[in-house]
């Protein structure tokens, strides 16, 4: 069979998400998702949804909800593209801006599904290596045709300053898409590079801040030019009626969004000092996760002695940068509570 399938498909490994646990009584605190309700707009919307429009398609194009983002981001609904996901964003710009003999180039360590979208396209890779410290410092002559600067990155949570994102566009010949899944969690954002500079697409997903993983909507922001070369070639139905929906009144109700994350936050902060304490590294976080280095006890056999304890939080074993970290999500308050309590145990030979 293997003459049936693309040699760069068989050659490429797949995706590995995130362990998706059914047990009730885990604590899970891998994935990056939002532990608080979303917007009480969703569930007045679902309410009054009459299901004979699901015998219709879609609007194919998203209006109403790209009308909404754009006064959100003080744009033009041209300016607006919508996705599957960011995940779709993130693919989409690679078909539409990198030729066969183009080149993708990304940070590293950064998010994973980078490399593999390459691989689907089967376009040259050109990661960028983060330092001992995870900074961010270009190659000479360094040049690709399309590059994922993901800020705040994942998974060390570091933002990189709007001065340096800045100078990196303004010398940069290629597209840039600023990965800004993260960014509500930050003290600042490179929105504004969007509509600055017609090489600039700013990317953002409604499964973080807005507690939404769930309907699959990440959208983009960018030059008229860019996005209407993203529309020539998505799906002809890419965003079902139900998300279209979910995501235009959360979006609208900005209000739950910031308090969500404002308790991310202030979590954050109290996770992170008790961990301190405890004799962990901890990265400074602008994300709604930490990255923790242990000392005393190494990443590998804490997340398994975590495990054993219903609690699960994510390991990067197979890099030797990331191998001594974990990537704990910020959960709700008891829920931190329980890792933090159980943490302690085990280092202290209880648990």
């Amino acid at each position: 069979m293997s003459n049936l399938i693309r040699k760069s498909v068989q050659a490429m490994e797949g995706y590995v998400p995130g362990e998706q646990p059914k047990d009730e009584d885990i604590v899970k605190l891998n994935t990056n998702e939002n532990p608080y309700l979303p917007s009480p707009d969703v569930q007045d919307i679902l309410s009054m949804i009459d299901i004979s429009v699901l015998s219709r398609y879609p609007d194919p194009v998203c209006v109403e909800l790209r009308k909404a983002i754009a006064e959100l981001h003080g744009c033009e609904v041209e300016n607006v593209f919508v996705g599957n996901g960011s995940d779709e964003v993130l693919a989409l710009s690679i078909r539409a801006f990198v030729e066969r003999e183009g080149s993708v180039g990304y940070f590293d360590p950064s998010y994973s599904l980078y490399p593999i979208l390459s691989d689907i396209e089967d376009v040259e890779k050109k990661p960028v290596a983060l330092d001992a410290g995870f900074g961010w410092q270009m190659p000479d002559d360094y040049s690709a045709s399309l590059f994922f600067l993901t800020n705040p990155n994942a998974p060390t949570s570091f933002v990189y300053d709007k001065p340096t994102v800045e100078h990196f566009v303004q010398n940069f010949d290629g597209v840039t898409l600023i990965d800004e899944a993260y960014a509500d969690f930050a003290d600042d954002n490179c929105m504004e590079f969007a509509l600055k500079y017609d090489s600039v697409i700013v990317a953002r997903t409604l499964s973080k801040s807005y507690s939404l993983a769930g309907i699959r909507l990440g959208y983009c922001v960018g030059s008229a030019e860019l996005i209407g070369a993203m529309f020539k070639i998505k799906d002809s139905y890419n965003v079902n009626y139900l998300t279209q929906e979910i995501a235009r009144v959360a979006i609208l109700d900005q209000d739950t969004m910031k308090a969500n994350v404002s308790a991310i936050v202030e979590t954050r902060k109290l996770v992170a000092d008790k961990l301190s304490e405890l004799g962990f590294q901890i990265g400074t976080s602008q994300t709604n996760f930490l990255w923790v280095k242990p000392l005393g006890i190494g990443a590998k056999p804490l997340f398994e002695a975590l495990r054993k304890k219903n609690i699960i939080v994510r390991y990067f074993g197979g890099d030797e940068r990331t191998k001594d970290y974990l990537r704990v999500t910020i959960g709700t308050a008891p829920e931190m509570l329980k890792f933090l309590d159980v943490t302690e145990a085990i280092l202290n030979g209880e648990a």
